[in-house]
């Protein structure tokens, strides 16, 4: 066993985490000059089996990833959470035999579930999607090709599911792209630039889930360039369209390896949309985008902390107006929250980190509930901090852990 090249990875990967051998250390109950030595690949009698599993379960990577160069096998999936179950089910319910609902009911279960969405009230949200998702599929099976309205409520109630399932990471990422491209099928039918575009961004969302970020980058792009004209010409709600395609292009960028170039692509992705932002003149929720100067400005935030670089990360969010957060909806403004939770722990600034993720479950629960890289950064945090107070301690209580 190579002591020094295991040495090398496990120095890589804390520092990726954000933890200083310090930290390191009072994770694996050992102190700083041990961690040194391992890293250093110093260790006679360690690394053994035993260490590097905990060091691996502690990194939050596959043991191979200690062992060996190669690319390690994908991790066993968890099973989602019971809402997101339902859900699942519901895209392949046979419903012929139940009574359509009116357009008008299904236009208001629709809106209630946007609400609820935006609210982070997932619980609530798995209850009533199923249901709509039937009503809505069985409305545009009745209309045939002329009635345009109903084939745009169909895509519209089938990319909030995609949004719904792409919550839960993983475990549901293959149906969160079956229901993407039928949220597109079904908006190309209807043969709505509107909501074509936002259809493509839930698609483009999904390939980047599976593992194709450059896919989802050309697919973003190539949907804004096509569409470009008629969104900018449909308003606010073509142009938060349009915006929200550069910021997913800008997402998916930030998730390959960080070199140069990349960071720049993805900032310059951001660039697009602020530009965008600026066009449309102020923060709007149109077609529940939240779209607009602040929303460009959490997501060059999140770019920045995706990429590992914390104090830029942070230096962006000094410069946003505090007021314009918390006029966002929750769910956005619980994002940010966690997103700066992750930053702080890149800069070493622990208390900060616990301050945010403990004010996000405040603000969102339902955003700890089955959400493994948000369980993960609280794991992070608790295993950073010496003496955890009686509010994170009772965060990683909810999230199944020990503190």
């Amino acid at each position: 066993m190579n002591t020094e090249r295991i040495g090398r990875r496990i120095a890589f990967w804390r520092e990726q985490r954000g933890f200083t051998q310090e930290d390191f250390g009072r994770i694996m109950g050992q102190s700083r000059r041990w961690v040194q030595d391992l890293e250093g690949g110093q260790r006679q009698q360690d690394p053994r089996l035993s260490v590097l599993v905990r060091a691996a379960e502690a990194l939050r990577i596959p043991l191979e990833q200690l062992l060996t160069d190669a690319t390690p096998a994908a991790p066993a999936l968890s099973r989602p959470p019971a809402e997101a179950t339902a859900v699942v089910d519901a895209l392949y319910w046979d419903a012929t035999d139940e009574q359509a609902l009116p357009l008008d009911v299904l236009r208001r279960r629709l809106t209630y579930c946007c609400e609820a969405f935006q609210a982070c009230h997932y619980g609530a949200l798995g209850r009533d999607l199923p249901a709509l998702i039937v009503g809505a599929g069985q409305a545009a099976a009745a209309a045939g090709t002329e009635n345009r309205e109903v084939h745009v409520l169909n895509s519209r109630v089938l990319q909030l599911t995609a949004s719904f399932l792409h919550k839960y990471g993983q475990p549901t990422a293959a149906p969160a792209a079956v229901v993407a491209d039928r949220a597109l099928a079904a908006a190309e039918r209807a043969g709505d630039p509107v909501a074509i575009g936002a259809a493509s961004r839930r698609v483009a969302k999904s390939l980047a889930s599976q593992d194709q970020p450059a896919a989802a980058i050309e697919f973003a792009i190539g949907s804004a360039r096509r569409l470009h004209g008629d969104l900018t010409a449909a308003g606010p709600l073509g142009l938060s369209t349009l915006g929200m395609l550069y910021l997913s292009a800008a997402i998916s960028a930030s998730s390959m390896g960080r070199t140069p170039d990349r960071v720049r692509e993805a900032v310059g992705h951001v660039d697009q949309a602020d530009e965008v932002a600026d066009q449309q003149g102020a923060d709007l929720n149109a077609d529940w985008t939240n779209f607009g100067p602040t929303n460009v400005g959490l997501h060059r935030v999140d770019v920045l902390a995706r990429f590992e670089d914390g104090w830029s990360a942070l230096e962006a969010a000094d410069n946003m107006d505090g007021a314009a957060v918390q006029g966002l909806k929750q769910e956005r403004r619980a994002g940010h929250l966690i997103t700066m939770a992750r930053a702080q722990l890149l800069t070493r600034k622990k208390e900060s980190a616990a301050k945010s993720l403990v004010e996000a479950s405040r603000l969102a629960p339902e955003e700890f509930k089955g959400r493994p890289a948000t369980v993960n950064l609280v794991k992070d945090v608790v295993g950073v901090t010496a003496k955890p107070g009686g509010e994170l301690r009772a965060l990683a209580a909810r999230c199944g852990l020990k503190a």
